[in-house]
């Protein structure tokens, strides 16, 4: 009997095992902070599918006018795999094909995309890549703007690197409109497109925000998607992962159940106290809230630098304030400046002083 309570509390005290899901690779990322709060082989490449096409949108909305129109030309005749069915001579906005693209994963849409953005899929495939090292995708090589593969040969990058191109994408409003979409109305010269998205997390999980899926049959099932509860918001990246769906909600559970969204910056009550500038507020633009355990509340601090100016103008920025997590930076947010109001007293004249003085009588 004994030996069978001590094994009984010892199998409730083991924590479960996250990695326990059914990908291959894997990362939960908080958005705000770039930070990894779980990863599974994050840094290890493999083919991606169509999850490509997050870059391929970030970079169309980066390059391009979207309200411009695009006739569709006979490349999409070698488009195959899934597709939003675009016709030759067809003219459609290109901010609705970002929408095919998202929404339908469109390779028709992705091949038009990025002939009209670049002038060829070479030159569009070019920018992707240049940008991908520009915001430090390491382990990330593009070869097309849709995803497909041929013969092994594809789009290829790791968790960690997708998971990063999200966070940065995130911060385009635009983009975040589109990746939030569940479904969306077209119009071209020729036709009305109604498309409903492929990412079912939507109705799995009323906390998701966003997602992009991605399927070939060399890199299986991989999935992109983002979610928010309670000023906390996650990425998850799975790849090579036949439960991805399930999967993702079970995480999206477990990291918003072991972290809070702490109010490191608050916009409303930011205070400086120092003696250089007698004449100036202080002010920063956003709030922000810091990603941590309980026990972890205790480590974080802020660390505030101010510039010194010898003449100092509104909204001027005037330095820097870092959110650190003991020696980790979780966020740098500008300081800007203003002047502090002058309140006049007017001098009273002599008249009034002397029409007082009867008054009080």
């Amino acid at each position: 009997m004994k030996k069978f309570v001590a094994f009984f509390l010892l199998f409730v005290l083991i924590p479960l095992n996250t990695s326990a899901i059914s990908a291959s690779k894997a990362i939960v990322m908080d958005l705000n902070s770039g930070r990894v709060l779980y990863d599974l082989n994050k840094d290890d490449a493999q083919l991606i599918a169509s999850i490509t096409k997050i870059m391929t949108c970030l970079i169309t909305i980066m390059y391009s006018d979207l309200e411009k129109t695009v006739v569709v030309d006979e490349d999409v005749l070698k488009s195959y795999g899934s597709s939003v069915y675009l016709e030759v001579g067809e003219e459609i906005k290109l901010l609705d094909l970002l929408y095919g693209l998202m929404l339908r994963s469109g390779n028709d849409a992705a091949t038009q995309i990025a002939k009209t953005v670049a002038g060829s899929e070479e030159a569009f495939v070019y920018l992707m890549n240049e940008y991908a090292t520009t915001i430090g995708m390491n382990n990330t090589h593009f070869v097309n703007p849709h995803g497909l593969d041929s013969n092994g040969v594809g789009n290829t990058s790791t968790c960690y690197d997708m998971a990063l191109l999200t966070k940065v994408a995130m911060q385009n409003e635009t983009f975040r409109t589109i990746f939030g979409t569940k479904s969306y109305t077209a119009k071209s010269n020729l036709k009305t497109y109604n498309w409903e998205g492929k990412n079912k997390l939507f109705s799995m999980y009323s906390y998701t925000t966003g997602g992009k899926t991605g399927y070939t049959d060399k890199a299986r099932r991989t999935l992109v998607t983002t979610a928010s509860k309670d000023n906390k918001n996650l990425v998850i990246v799975t790849l090579d992962d036949g439960n991805d769906f399930n999967d993702h909600k079970s995480l999206y559970e477990t990291y918003f159940n072991q972290y809070n969204g702490v109010l490191a910056i608050n916009k409303e009550n930011f205070k400086i106290d120092e003696d250089y500038y007698d004449d100036i507020c202080f002010y920063v633009k956003n709030n922000y809230y810091a990603l941590v355990k309980k026990e972890e509340e205790k480590d974080l601090k802020l660390h505030i630098t101010l510039y010194r100016y010898p003449k100092v103008y509104d909204d001027m920025k005037i330095g820097e304030v870092k959110v650190m997590l003991k020696d980790t930076i979780l966020h740098r947010e500008n300081i800007y400046a203003k002047k502090k109001e002058v309140v006049k007293e007017e001098k009273e004249s002599f008249w009034s002083k002397l029409l007082r003085w009867f008054s009080s009588w």
